[in-house]
């Protein structure tokens, strides 16, 4: 499992990761999360400060954050090292896992799902609902899954 550091300047907000992130949304979708005329480290650090949330995980059987931008860090109320330390299926409740688990498998078919909505729980204990995320597999330039993003800008506090 990759264990990245939490992105900086230092290490370009994590250029070659959030790269992948970007690239992939944009083959699916034919979506762009940033200004393409910036360089790839520019790009990293307006996805890390966006209002929007961002978060992915990796593609292991049982899947870890390897990524969020701050807003996402902020909503689940942990640091860096605690939501890329998380198992994903740990955002949502005990009775939400076996839907959320169903949904993310109709996502590796699909490729990407728009207009999700769901009940997740920061690390605190507060509900929130997301609404109209869009949900993508993540793949490298050899079409391997490395893992699974979502986007969302709506959420309520249940």
């Amino acid at each position: 499992m990759n264990h990245f550091p939490r992105p900086d300047e230092t290490n370009d907000y994590l250029a070659d990761y959030v790269g992948l992130l970007i690239n992939s949304l944009r083959k699916l979708k034919g979506e762009c999360l940033t200004d393409l005329s910036l360089s790839l480290a520019e790009q990293a650090k307006q996805v890390f400060e966006a209002p929007y949330i961002l978060l992915a995980h990796n593609a292991t059987n049982d899947p870890v954050f390897q990524y969020s931008n701050k807003t996402g860090l902020a909503l689940f109320e942990m640091s860096w090292h605690e939501l890329t330390t998380l198992h994903s299926k740990y955002s949502a409740e005990p009775q939400n896992r076996d839907q959320r688990e169903r949904f993310l498998n109709e996502v590796s078919l699909k490729g990407y799902v728009d207009n999700y909505s769901g009940v997740r729980i920061s690390k605190t204990g507060k509900r929130f609902e997301i609404k109209a995320a869009t949900v993508w597999n993540i793949m490298d330039a050899n079409n391997i899954k490395r893992g699974q993003a979502a986007m969302f800008k709506d959420y309520t506090y249940l």
